[in-house]
């Protein structure tokens, strides 16, 4: 299996805006991000370049014969590579420092802890 595209911060927006409604035209992406990202049509279209060369997305085309795109990977992929290169980076690949970094520097909710608690013991069990 090819490993999943690194995927820029500009280009994410884009992706989370496709795994959440797609296919979408470029015109489509451009109305849905417009008003949060300011972006133009050319901005949108040089993304979604980057991201078909990539192998991010894969294309098609609508009723209209109008050029669709869709993600060609999935959401939980990238966010797991993104998150391994995170750990990797930042805290030399080591999950301990990572968990008591996030652990410190945020407030968890009970309900939170409870939910880490019960994953940290489903990890021991396996």
């Amino acid at each position: 299996m090819p490993a999943p595209p690194d995927i820029s911060a500009s280009e994410w927006i884009l992706m989370e805006a496709l795994w959440k409604s797609s296919p979408q035209t470029a015109s489509e992406l451009t109305k849905t991000l417009r008003p949060s990202m300011h972006w133009a049509e050319n901005t949108v279209r040089t993304l979604l370049t980057r991201l078909l060369q990539k192998g991010a997305l894969s294309t098609g085309e609508n009723t209209s014969g109008t050029r669709t795109y869709r993600p060609a990977v999935k959401r939980e992929t990238c966010v797991r590579a993104e998150g391994e290169s995170f750990m990797t980076r930042i805290f030399g690949g080591a999950a301990k420092p990572l968990l008591v970094h996030f652990a410190q520097n945020n407030k968890l909710t009970a309900d939170e802890v409870r939910e880490l608690k019960r994953i940290l013991d489903q990890s021991l069990k396996s």
